[in-house]
């Protein structure tokens, strides 16, 4: 079956049944998290189906001291099996060599690969993931549109994105349900724009 038809296949199905799918083909699945907006749904559909799953956290150091607090409140809640990966040059000194570039500034890609697609990297090939749960959603960015439920990266991994058709409102509706918390004081300090790709989702 391709992928176009895996997409239609399971357009009708729910988050934790799309999510049930692609953990009995997966050997080495493994779900990453940033802990922005909505993260909190699929960590909780996921770890509903295999709660040992882990879950790679590359966290660039620019964090919000509120989205700080929303990941230790996550992990503990959901026992979250956390792999931690963080850039290896420190905020402070970053600061000092170069800040945080704009993204008109010829500095930006090199801040980028730094603090997020370098820790990224170095996660998948220590990790070696058949299959990658993500929360990318339809909407979010002209990319994201093109993708569906199901896709593949370019290195051949399953990418899975449960809640790729759902809404803002069926996810507060969904993070109710289950009592869990939200984060809305999220930065991305590679990105700056919202509609913007950071260059992990190619």
């Amino acid at each position: 079956m391709n992928l176009k038809d895996i997409n239609k296949d399971l357009a009708g199905k729910s988050p934790i049944e799309i999510v049930k799918w692609a953990i009995i083909k997966a050997k080495k699945p493994i779900v990453t998290t940033n802990f922005r907006p909505y993260e909190a749904a699929i960590l909780k559909a996921i770890t509903q189906v295999k709660n040992d799953i882990k879950v790679i956290w590359c966290d660039t150091g620019y964090n919000t001291v509120n989205t700080y607090k929303h990941a230790e409140e996550l992990i503990g809640k959901l026992n979250l099996n956390i792999a931690l990966y963080v850039p290896k040059q420190t905020v402070a000194h970053r600061d000092v060599v170069m800040g945080i570039p704009d993204i008109d500034d010829s500095m930006h890609k090199i801040f980028t690969e730094q603090v997020k697609l370098e820790p990224f990297k170095r996660a998948m090939k220590e990790h070696q993931p058949d299959v990658w749960f993500t929360n990318l959603r339809k909407g979010q960015t002209a990319f994201r549109d093109s993708i569906g439920i199901v896709s593949q990266s370019d290195d051949g991994i399953l990418k899975v994105s449960p809640f790729y058709h759902w809404s803002d409102k069926e996810l507060d509706q969904y993070l109710i349900e289950n009592n869990l918390p939200n984060e809305f004081k999220y930065f991305d300090p590679t990105k700056q724009l919202e509609n913007r790709e950071c260059g992990l989702h190619s």
